[in-house]
């Protein structure tokens, strides 16, 4: 089941991936952003092999520096994905809201320039505290309650002082969904007020619809990483930590 979800996962997005490269008439911002969002098999990647290697071998074992790689991927495109969902949202608020102005805000080195910042940035967020995690001692009892190298787990292995690492982890991680979800409310509170003065109920009915699916991955998304990981309900809760990570894992695949 896992391994026929994850090669759907592949397959859907790479040809998103292909028909945005091969599609003249869709080479918009939007679809540009969609494609970098579609690049994110590799936030499943991440996990889902070793993944498949446990179910497969029983072999449920996985070194320190296996591990550590596998968190900083995974939450750097955690990261990614919270920027690139703050940049969509600001590609639909000046396409509806300015739309005279849309060819000069969002031209294509423009677009390409908040791309690459998102990528960037999401990789640079975790950087500084995965480093510090790999210079923790573990010592005991090396078994972590989780499908892979979340980050409240490890640090319950570790026999050092995890104050400074767990209270760095925390801040950077909420300030890029803070501030991400922060800009992403804000363009779809300018959407609204200007879609709500259209007269037209049909011009509404559209502007309204365009915005439906990507309001929907943001609730998915952010609901469930604050879920998990801004809610202390989750951080002393590993169980509810594991339900909500299905939601957020599979979130490349909507």
């Amino acid at each position: 089941m896992f391994l026929t979800v994850y090669l759907f996962s592949l397959l859907g997005n790479t040809l998103i991936i292909f028909i945005i490269l091969m599609d003249p008439t869709i080479q918009t911002p939007m679809y540009t952003f969609l494609g970098k969002m579609s690049l994110e098999i590799w936030y499943m990647t991440a996990t889902m092999p070793k993944l498949l290697t446990t179910c497969l071998s029983k072999a449920v074992i996985i070194s320190v520096s296996t591990c550590i790689p596998q968190l900083y991927f995974f939450f750097s495109m955690g990261a990614t994905e919270c920027i690139l969902l703050a940049v969509m949202a600001y590609d639909q608020y000046v396409a509806i809201c300015s739309p005279l102005c849309y060819t000069f805000l969002m031209y294509a080195h423009i677009s390409l320039k908040f791309s690459s910042g998102s990528w960037i940035g999401g990789f640079s967020a975790t950087l500084a505290s995965t480093i510090f995690v790999s210079h923790l001692n573990f010592c005991g009892p090396q078994k972590i309650s989780h499908f892979f190298c979340d980050s409240d787990p490890v640090f319950k292995l570790s026999c050092s002082d995890t104050f400074f690492v767990e209270a760095l982890a925390y801040t950077c991680s909420s300030v890029v969904i803070l501030c991400s979800l922060l800009l992403t409310f804000s363009s779809y509170a300018n959407i609204v007020a200007t879609v709500v003065k259209v007269a037209s109920q049909e011009a509404q009915k559209k502007s309204f619809s365009t915005c439906a699916s990507h309001l929907t991955v943001v609730t998915i998304s952010y609901g469930t990483i604050i879920f998990a990981y801004v809610s202390p309900l989750a951080k002393h809760n590993f169980t509810i930590g594991k339900v909500m990570s299905v939601f957020y894992c599979g979130s490349p695949l909507w």
